[in-house]
This record gives C-alpha cells, sequence and structure tokens, in this order.
C-alpha cells in the first residue's frame, strides 16, 4: 500500500453541507454524531435546517443515549398534553423519548402506505421537526417521501393566497378516534361541528415559520379538517384543491433509506409520507420529536 493510498483511507471526510438536486434537503458530510460538535458546526446544521427543511445524515451508529444527546442539540424533546393523544402515548397520556416506528412487533405503524401528513398537527403546539434513525430498512419500498410546504404556498396563484390567507384550520384528533373505538367506517376528509364535537386544534390554514419567516400551507394530505365559519361545501372544495396542489411531484423529494440514515425534517415547513412495502419484510426506525411553537 502506498502512502497516498494510506492518507485517503484514514483521513476523514471534512465536514460540509451538501444541498440536494431536490425541491428541498440537504446531506450533512463529515460528521460522526457520536462525537461532540463544534459550536460553529451547529450553528452550521441549524441554520442549513432553515434553508433546506430536511437534513441527512449517513451513516451513522448510535445508541440511544447517543441519539438523544446528538438530537437535543438542536430543541427539548416533544411532550403533549396529557389529555391530548399521539403515537405512542401511555396510559399517563406521556409519549417516550424515543418512539420506534417499527413491523417487527415492537414498534408501530405496521408495513401500510402512510399519506402525506404534519407530525402532532392536531396539538396546541405541534413538533417542530423529528429524527428519524434507521435500524433496518426493506430491500423494497418504505421510501419516505417529503413536500416542501413553502414552496407550496409559493407556487399557488396569488387570487388562493389571497382566499387562504386569513383562514384558519381545525385538525381532528384521530388518536382520540382511535381511543374511543375507531373509525367503524366514519372517517371524513372535512368535518363539520353538527358531526360531533370538536376533538382537535385550530391553527392557521397559512403559517408563517417562526425562524425563517416564510409563508407555510400548513395542510396535511389525508386528515380530518374543518374550516371554521366557513360554508361547508365551499370550504371542503378548497381543501381537496389545496391537497391536490400538495401532491404535485415538483414539490416533493423522496428519499430510499440506507441502514445508519438519520433524517431531520422541519414539522414546521414540510410533509412526510411513507410507501407501502411487504409486511415479509423488516423495517426498524427510531423517532425523536423536538418541542416546538403556537403557530402563528
Amino acid at each position: 500500500m502506498t502512502q497516498s493510498t494510506a492518507l485517503k483511507q484514514t483521513t476523514p471526510e471534512p465536514f460540509a453541507i451538501v444541498p440536494l438536486d431536490a425541491p428541498l434537503g440537504a446531506e450533512v458530510r463529515g460528521l460522526d454524531a457520536r462525537e461532540p460538535l463544534t459550536p460553529e458546526q451547529v450553528l452550521a446544521i441549524k441554520q442549513a435546517h432553515r434553508d433546506h427543511h430536511i437534513l441527512i445524515f449517513k451513516h451513522q451508529d448510535l445508541d440511544d443515549e447517543q441519539y438523544l444527546r446528538f438530537a437535543t442539540l438542536f430543541g427539548a424533546v416533544f411532550q403533549p398534553p396529557a389529555d391530548v393523544p399521539v403515537l405512542s402515548s401511555g396510559a399517563d397520556g406521556k409519549a417516550p423519548d424515543i418512539v420506534k416506528v417499527a413491523n417487527t412487533g415492537d414498534g408501530e405503524l405496521g408495513n401500510f402506505a402512510l399519506p402525506a401528513h404534519v407530525d402532532h398537527q392536531w396539538t396546541p403546539v405541534p413538533s417542530s421537526g423529528s429524527f428519524l434513525y434507521a435500524l433496518e430498512v426493506p430491500k423494497t419500498g418504505g421510501e419516505t417521501l417529503f413536500t416542501n410546504l413553502a414552496r407550496a404556498y409559493e407556487t399557488l396563484d396569488e387570487a388562493t393566497r389571497a382566499e387562504i390567507d386569513p383562514l384558519r384550520l381545525i385538525n381532528y384528533n384521530p388518536f382520540i378516534r382511535l381511543k374511543n373505538g375507531g373509525y367503524n367506517g366514519g372517517f371524513v376528509r372535512y368535518r363539520t361541528p353538527d358531526i360531533e364535537p370538536i376533538q382537535g386544534t385550530e391553527h392557521p390554514l397559512v403559517r408563517t415559520h417562526p425562524e425563517s419567516g416564510k409563508r407555510v400551507l400548513f395542510l396535511s394530505v389525508h386528515t380530518e379538517v374543518e374550516i371554521p365559519g366557513h360554508d361547508p361545501q365551499l370550504g371542503a372544495a378548497l381543501i381537496e384543491r389545496l391537497r391536490e396542489h400538495l401532491q404535485r411531484p415538483e414539490l416533493s423529494y423522496t428519499h430510499k433509506w440506507e441502514v445508519g440514515d438519520i433524517v431531520w425534517w422541519d414539522n414546521q415547513a414540510t410533509l412526510h409520507a411513507r410507501n407501502a412495502f411487504p409486511a415479509s419484510e423488516r423495517r426498524r426506525l427510531k423517532r425523536i420529536s423536538l418541542g416546538g411553537s403556537r403557530p402563528f
């Protein structure tokens, strides 16, 4: 082995943030999340997250303590109110710091497709973002699709932006329905007050990102919602038109997972969805969500 070859094998990759050739996202290179980060690296990662909405950290190998220590450099762990259930909420209403997302019997969410959504949108103070760490991935399927909600708003026509800017949106909490026995065929994409009492939270339909100041279309693709005070038929038609816009391919990036990937997405400016994968294959990841602020 020549000296130059040995040098190439032992010299670590320099720290760099490389944007993806996509509507959102960047890869953070030259970083081992087990090791302490410099203040300059932390600040650069935070700025890149504001700019690109999702960041990808490849080839990581962390235990739970290391994973939590890394994630909490960027915020405190999300914890909803005890009476507002979320994924993995226990009998005391609390959610674990690390949520297991798996189809292996020790996690939740199975192997079915998940439509594009904002995590915790039905809570009074939704999470600011989530880290998802891949431990096992299927050979086919299971990809995550991320949608740029800031670009989604920007690419609406001026009349639609003017129409939706002042509107509010109630997001119904699916975990309350599941806790009370499930939907029993009663799921609707647009609800009205006469169907049942409100079991969700009201936020702006168009929110302002608390750090970048960007305007964001704060709407999931397949959830139960209502525009309070709006004509139900007009409101339902508007929501469906906006949801069709959100599914335009030029707004999204699809991440094909590899073991050791960590993806940190901005829950205040993105949707995320999951493709289905074979039930015979294992998909095991761990999620840490960070606390956010009340949307405005």
